[in-house]
This record gives structure tokens, sequence and C-alpha cells, in this order.
């Protein structure tokens, strides 16, 4: 059977033809789908982990007792994921084990551009990098069967154009697999300096074993045309050379890319005129052409950052711009992004922004918005989890300089269970006196609403442990711990003060639902009023000042005629930040 999927969907279906049977992940654009599919399998145990590290964790374990099991991240998630990686190289696998890394040239929902075929390298590991949604089912399958004949897990590097592009794909039947008996064995599995180094040894003997293999598999082939260019690329980049060059080129196209084919890049690059390397980000492939000793054109003509499109070659190699439609620019307005209509942390920053005179510790989710007007409320964005710990470092640098400068830091309930767990046992044991906010808006919200531990459901919608913020904090030491309704201003700048006063570190949990969530029967028992009203301008009261839209909520708009502010219906939610903000008590409820 044939079958349009994205990239995404085809990495679930190769695993579910593969016959995996266990799957972990922590959600992260451009991967999350991956096991959102997965865990649609019936014969798939699919679950999400609090970060990339345990889901990695999870996977090697499963694969040591014997299962086929895979992993799956966005770029970032694999620097997480790193320490147990590295490692599992030396170990090998019993049942197959899959990597699956999701790249994201052009930082669309990334806070960086980092590729990931180096960490194959670093670390010693199989990849391979398919092109389109076909080769994701063919690329995942195979991976499965050469990882258990070599002995090693298999990286699959994807990036964002092949995650979400969509291309047909035939389908098979799944291979159900027997498991692989565990047997106790120390000199695999316990990796003790002692035993690290014979592995390390082996670990050498099977790069030279993959990297014969690489010359003669068929993701790696020569399409011979004409020869006085000739195109070496991986992943979606082979589609955008062929878009470009079309039939007035040769192309080496490498799926499998670690290790590189280096006698067929020799061979190709002796019977073309001219070879370009056309790889997104880092000059990977290009790095290992040159040491084969074969000239070759790479960055310093195509970029370093950003995709690779046929727009960008085009432009790279002719020096001239695709002619487009000319337009008054002038008229373009800009369009910041902007929390939701109803967003519980809209009231949050609205009130924090005020406080001029404290450093603001971001972290990484639809929050870090606030950063933005109109709320100017955050300073600083690394990573996951590094709110906490990198405002605890400003603290303690202030207080040593004598600065009379409060630190609050920001992040997320899943973000909380990611990362921020340890950062906040590092405050309270080494007494900061930092002020701590965690918004719990009930699920993990930036990329799609997938459950944590703060939901009481797993991936697979079953019902489980609910773990509570407010019991975790209070168990690693944290006194002062406090409870608000964001949506509550004056709930907000009273405990934002009280907190302020202390000379201890201290706990703020936000806790009210995403506006965009589907509610859950606890929500629904918790929240007594999960948007049911609406709120509407009196426009005989409404003077025009403009102050209720500095909370920023999209619903709301300016009237230059009528010098008014008006309430989109469709898209208010009642919660009521807009009428606390109100200096006339001009917004109203609607009458039910």
């Amino acid at each position: 059977m044939k079958k349009l999927m994205t990239g995404d969907e085809a990495i679930a279906r190769g695993a579910y033809e593969a016959g995996v049977s266990y799957a972990s992940a922590y959600p992260g654009t451009p991967s999350t789908e991956i096991l959102e599919n997965l865990s649609t399998y019936k014969e798939i145990y699919a679950e999400w982990a609090p970060n990339e590290k345990v889901a990695m964790e999870s996977a090697i374990g499963a694969s040591v007792a014997g299962l086929r099991s895979i992993v799956s991240m966005k770029h970032v998630g694999m620097n997480v994921a790193a320490d147990p990686m590295f490692t599992w190289a030396y170990m090998g696998v019993n049942g197959g084990n899959v990597i699956v890394t999701a790249d994201e040239p052009g930082m669309f929902s990334s806070q960086n551009e980092q590729d990931n075929r180096n960490y194959a390298k670093a670390a010693k590991i199989a990849m391979m990098e398919p092109s389109d949604s076909q080769e994701c089912i063919d690329m995942v399958k195979a991976a499965y069967d050469l990882g258990e004949e070599f002995d090693t897990p298999f990286i699959i590097r994807m990036t964002t154009r092949v995650c979400h592009s969509k291309s047909i794909v035939e389908l098979t039947d799944r291979a159900e697999q027997q498991p692989k008996t565990w047997e106790k064995n120390p000199a695999k599995y316990v990796c003790l300096p002692a035993i690290a180094r014979k592995l390390r040894v082996n670990l050498e003997k099977r790069m030279e074993k993959l990297a014969a293999y690489s010359e003669t598999t068929p993701f790696n082939r020569m399409e011979m045309g004409d020869t006085r260019v000739g195109v070496i690329a991986s992943g979606i980049c082979y589609y955008y050379a062929k878009e470009v060059f079309g039939e007035e080129a040769s192309y080496l196209k490498l799926g499998f890319t670690n290790p590189l084919p280096a006698g067929l890049i020799k061979d190709f690059c002796s019977k073309v005129d001219k070879v370009y390397i056309l790889e997104e980000n880092d000059p990977y492939i290009e790095e290992f052409v040159k040491q084969q000793g074969c000239a070759c054109i790479g960055k310093e003509l195509f970029p370093s950052y950003g995709e690779l499109t046929p727009d960008v070659i085009r432009a790279c190699i002719t020096g001239k711009e695709n002619q487009v439609m000319d337009f008054d620019h002038s008229k373009l307005i800009g369009r910041a992004p902007s929390f939701c209509a109803g967003c519980p942390h809209r009231g949050l920053f609205y009130r924090l922004g005020k406080h001029k005179d404290i450093m603001i510790s971001g972290d990484i989710g639809c929050y870090t918005l606030a950063a933005a007007k109109p709320y100017s409320a955050m300073d600083s964005t690394v990573c996951m989890g590094a709110s906490i710990s990198l405002g605890h470092g400003a603290q303690r640098a202030f207080n040593m300089e004598g600065v009379n400068r409060r630190v609050v830091t920001v992040l997320g309930d899943s973000t909380f269970f990611h990362t921020g767990i340890n950062s906040l046992i590092n405050t309270v044991y080494n007494k900061s006196n930092t002020v701590n906010i965690i918004l719990d808006n009930r699920i993990t919200g930036m990329t799609g609403h997938q459950n944590n531990p703060g939901t009481g459901y797993t991936a697979k919608g079953e019902e489980t442990t609910l773990i509570r913020i407010e019991n975790l904090v209070r168990a690693i030491g944290m006194k002062h711990v406090y409870v608000i309704n964001p949506n509550n201003l004056q709930e907000v700048d009273d405990t934002l003060d009280k907190c302020l006063a202390l000379d201890e570190p201290s706990v703020i949990i936000t806790r009210w639902p995403c506006a965009l969530k589907k509610f859950s029967k606890e929500d629904k028992a918790e929240f007594d009023s999960l948007f049911v009203t609406k709120n509407k301008v009196d426009e005989e009261k409404c003077v025009g000042c403009r102050l209720c839209l500095k909370a920023g909520c999209p619903a709301m708009s300016y009237d230059r005629k009528s010098k008014k502010v008006h309430i989109n219906k469709a898209q208010c939610v009642g919660c009521d930040v807009c009428t606390q903000v109100c200096p006339k008590a001009a917004i109203v409820k609607e009458e039910a």
C-alpha cells in the first residue's frame, strides 16, 4: 500500500515495520511527531521521558534487555543525551537501537544551529541521512539489521525539511522480532576503565568494518550525467541540487555518512571536472573530501548557516537573485509573535516587567516571548533548565559585587521536570536568594501539548501518577513556596513583593492551564472557571488611553477613528487580565 507521509511519520513507520518494541523521547521541534506517531502503534511501548538523557538511557536499557528500541530528539536535545550516548557506542547493542536527531538549519524554533553529524563522528557511531520519507523508512529498517550485524547503535540525522515535508512511501508488514536473550556480560556492559580500554579497541575495528560497508551500500550511489559538474550531497540538499542542476550535472548521493566512503568519493571526483559540496551548516563532507586529496568547492562559496535552498544555491553559483514581483515594502506591518489570548503567562509577565531593578533569567518555552515588547521581561535565555542555575550564578555575582539587584528566574513546568530540578537543588543547597517562578500551565505547551510528569497522563493517554511541582519543591528543602493564579494581578504583585523582600530562595508556581489545552477532568475539577465567559468594552466608559493594550492580548485592538479599544469576541476567553488593567472599569463581562 502507498501513502503520503511526512519524514517524522515515516521514521515511526520504519520503526514499526522493523519490529521495534520500545520508544522514548522528549518533545522538541522538528522531532516531536516521531514519538507521537510511534505511540499510535499498539505493538510499540512509547513514552515521553523528562529529558533526552533519560530517554536515551531508557532506550539503551531496552536494547541491552533484548528489544529493538528507538530514541528521538531535536538537535539540542542530543547535547543532553550525549553523556550516555558516547559510552553506548563503546558497548554496542543487543537489540538494535536507533537514535534520531532532528537538526534545524535556519533555527525556526531553536536557540542554535548545531550540526549533529559531528556527534556521529566524535562518538564513532554509524550514521545515515535520509532525503525523503521513503528513505526514512528504508534507512530505519536497515539501521536495525546493520546495527545488530555490526554491534552498533545508529544515528539517523534528519533536518526540518525532511521531518515535515511529505512524499509517497510504500508500506509493508511489520517484521516481528524475537527478543534477544540477555545474559550477564560485564565485559560488554560495565564500562570500568579496564573494560572500556578493550571496548575502545573494538570500536575502532568496528568503524573499519563499517567504512568498508559504506563503499558498497546502496545508500551511497553515483548518478552520472554531464561530467563537467559533479555534486556531492546528502539529505535534503540532494533534492535541492537536482532542482538547480537537473541533468546538467553528475551526483554522488551520500545516505550512509559515518563512516564516509573514501574510495567512492575519490572515484567520483576523478570522473568529473568540477565538484560542488552541497551541505547545510558545517563542512562535514567537504573536510573529508579534501582529506582525500580531492579538489572541491564548498563553504568558500556556499553559506555555513541557514537552509541551503535552491534559491540560495543558484545565487551562490550565478551571483544573481531570482526575479520576483516587487512591492512597496513600506506597507508591510511588522507583527511580532505574541502570547495567545488567555495565555496564563501574560498577567505574570505584564506585572514582572514593571520591576525595572531586577534581572530576569529566562528559559526555553512559549514564555521566552516575554523578552519582546510590551513586556520586556526577560534578560537571558540559554538552554533547557538554565534559568535557575544561571540566575543563581548571577545573583551570587551581584551579591559579591555589592550590587543591590535581585534575580528572578522563570521556566515552565515541562522544563522544570526536564532539567530545572537539579538547578533548583543547587539553589537551595548553596543558599541562594533568587526568586524562582515555575509556570505550570498543565501541559508541554510550545511543542504542541504533549503530556509530562505534571499532567497525570502518559504519551499514550493512560492515567498515571501526577507529580505536583509544589510537593517536589518542598521535598528538596524550599521553605518559601507560593501557588498563585497568574490571571489575578493583585496576587501576582503581592507574591512578588513578598518574595523579593526575602533574603532566602523562594518559589512561585503560577498554576493555570494553557488557553489552548484540551482540559482534563483534573483541570475541570481544580479550576472553577475555565474560560467560560468573555469580556467586552463599554464604549461609553472607554477613554482610549490604551493602557489595556500593554497587557499584550491579541484579542484587543485600537480603532483610530472611534479612539476606542475593541475586543475580538472570537479570540477572547475571559481571562480578565484586561479588566484589572483598565483604569476606567470600561471592560466588563458579557452577559451569558
